[in-house]
């Protein structure tokens, strides 16, 4: 289901505005993708680049299309995992985040 045209609008406000949004949206897109639901991963990650950076910036700082940046991240993408984690390093490096992966005891 696409999503509505305010709805976009408010989140990447949000994103612009909230610091505290961005790292919980950057952390939320990380936390599906290690958790196997790689497409919600991949479409929070989209939003958050939307709202911030945006794909054109992305794609010049990492030296790759913005096409190609955003076709990995679409439905239909499937980016390997280097290329996943190029980006997150990269957008925790500049918004000064830097998200850890903590291991639970099974229940």
């Amino acid at each position: 289901m696409p999503l509505t045209k305010s709805f976009n609008e408010t989140v990447k406000a949000d994103l612009q505005k909230s610091r505290r949004f961005r790292r919980a949206l950057l952390r939320e897109a990380v936390g599906c993708m290690v958790s196997g639901d790689v497409e919600t991963g991949k479409s929070v990650l989209r939003q958050y680049i939307n709202g911030t950076i945006g794909f054109i910036q992305l794609g010049a700082d990492l030296g790759k299309s913005p096409k190609v940046l955003m076709r990995m991240l679409s439905a239909t993408g499937n980016p390997q995992a280097k290329n996943l984690f190029e980006i997150v390093a990269y957008l925790q490096k500049i918004d000064g985040t830097v998200l850890k992966v903590i291991g639970r005891a099974a229940a």
